[in-house]
C-alpha cells in the first residue's frame, strides 16, 4: 500500500531551507546543515560500509513502493550507509522542474526512513526529449542536479561527480557518470551534449583523472547504461541490436568503459535494463565487474542470446542489492521481492576479495 502524500512545498521546505531541521529518521539519523546552508543526511565517516542498491525505480507504482517497502525492512535488520539510485529516476520523462511534485511522489515519499545519502545518476527517462526515454533532451537533467539543493536524501550534487568514503582514508570510492548523451535514442541536436562534445570531453578526461588519483581500496563506477548486459537492452555497442551510428548503440560508452574503467575500477553499477545480474569479473575486461541492478519497479526478461557469464541472475522478478564493503572483501546480496506482500527473500550471494592492482 502507498504512503500517504505529502505536499510538495512542505516537503521542500524541511529538507532544503538554510538551517532547517528534519525530523529524526527511522534509523536515528538527523540531517544537518551543509556548507551551503542545506540540510542533508551526512556522508558516513567509516570504513565498514553497507551500501543500498537500486535502479529504475521511479515509476511511482504500487511496484516501486513494494520494493523500497522491502528495502526498508532489509535496511532496520542490517544497517545502511549509503544508497544508489542508477538512474531512470522520474518516469515517464523526467522532472519538469526543480519543484516538480513527481520529486516526491516518485522518491520521497517510497524511500520514506531510509535516511541516508542516496548517491544518484541521470537515466535516459530522465533527460526525455518529445519521445519519452529517448534521452534526446539532457539539459532536462539540470533540474535533478538542482534537486540536489531541496532534499535531505537526494545526492546530485552534478551530473558526474565521485564520493570517497571515509574521506581521509578512504576504504571505498564512488565515481558517478552521465551516459545518457553518449547512448542516446535521437541524435543530439545541442553541441554541448554531442557524443564527441565539451561535456563528453570533460567527463571523460574527469573520470581518468580521478579514478587514477584515488586512493580508495575499492573503486566502483555507477552509471545508468552498462558495460555488459544480459538483458533485452544488450551489450553496450550493440544496445537494441544496433551496432553502427554513434548514439542508439552505445559505442562511445562502451569505449569510455573499456578505455577508461576497465582496470582501473573493480566494479561497474549499472541499470537500464530490469534485471539482476552479477556477472563475472571478464578476462577482456582486466578485473573490472559489472552488476546490473535495474528491477526496482519494472521487469523486463533476458535476452535470446547472452553473451556474457553471469555468476547469478534474475530476469522475471523486482528486486534490489546490497553491498557491504570492508578494507577486505565487498559482499555482493540479491534479494528479490513479492509485489503483493512487499517481502523480500535473499536470492545469492557474491564476495570479492581480489583487488585490480594489489
Amino acid at each position: 500500500m502507498q504512503s500517504q502524500g505529502i505536499s510538495r512545498r512542505a516537503m521542500l521546505a524541511g529538507a532544503g531551507g538554510v538551517g532547517a531541521a528534519v525530523a529524526l529518521g527511522t534509523f536515528g539519523r538527523q540531517a544537518v546543515a551543509a556548507g551551503d546552508g542545506t540540510a542533508k543526511f551526512p556522508l558516513p565517516d567509516k570504513a565498514e560500509l553497507n551500501v543500498l542498491i537500486t535502479g529504475d525505480a521511479g515509476t511511482g507504482t504500487p511496484a516501486q513502493f513494494a520494493v523500497a517497502d522491502a528495502a526498508r525492512k532489509l535496511c532496520e535488520k542490517r544497517g545502511v550507509d549509503l544508497a544508489i539510485g542508477l538512474g531512470d529516476n522520474i518516469y515517464e520523462n523526467g522532472p519538469e522542474d526543480v519543484l516538480d511534485d513527481e520529486f516526491a511522489t516518485k522518491f520521497e515519499e517510497p524511500n520514506q526512513g531510509i535516511d541516508v545519502p542516496w548517491l544518484m545518476v541521470l537515466g535516459n527517462h530522465d533527460t526525455s526529449g518529445i519521445i519519452p526515454g529517448s534521452g534526446g533532451r539532457p539539459s532536462r537533467g539540470d533540474h535533478e542536479v538542482a534537486y540536489h539543493q531541496h532534499s535531505a536524501r537526494w545526492y546530485m550534487p552534478d551530473r558526474y561527480y565521485s564520493v570517497a568514503v571515509p574521506q581521509r582514508a578512504p576504504v571505498a570510492e564512488f565515481f558517478a557518470l552521465d551516459t545518457t548523451p553518449l547512448s542516446s535514442y535521437v541524435l543530439q541536436t545541442d553541441p554541448e551534449y554531442y557524443w564527441n562534445g565539451p561535456f563528453a570531453q570533460k567527463q571523460r578526461a574527469w573520470l581518468a583523472d580521478s579514478l587514477a588519483a584515488s586512493r580508495a581500496r575499492w573503486k566502483f563506477v555507477f552509471a545508468h547504461h552498462p558495460l555488459r548486459n544480459n538483458g533485452t537492452h544488450g551489450n553496450a555497442g550493440a544496445y537494441e541490436g544496433i551496432t553502427c551510428g554513434d548514439y542508439m548503440s552505445g559505442k562511445h560508452v562502451k569505449k569510455l568503459y573499456e578505455e577508461v574503467v576497465c582496470g582501473q575500477a573493480e566494479f561497474i553499477l549499472s541499470g537500464h535494463d530490469h534485471t539482476l545480474q552479477i556477472l563475472d569479473t571478464g578476462a577482456d575486461h582486466h578485473g573490472t565487474q559489472q552488476i546490473v541492478c535495474g528491477a526496482a519497479a519494472k521487469t523486463k526478461g533476458r535476452a535470446d542470446r547472452p553473451e556474457n557469464k553471469e555468476f547469478w541472475a534474475a530476469y522475471d522478478t523486482l528486486g534490489f542489492m546490497m553491498l557491504s564493503i570492508n578494507a577486505h572483501r565487498v559482499v555482493t546480496d540479491a534479494y528479490t521481492v513479492d509485489p503483493e506482500t512487499s517481502d523480500y527473500r535473499h536470492a545469492y550471494r557474491h564476495t570479492r576479495t581480489d583487488r585490480i592492482g594489489a
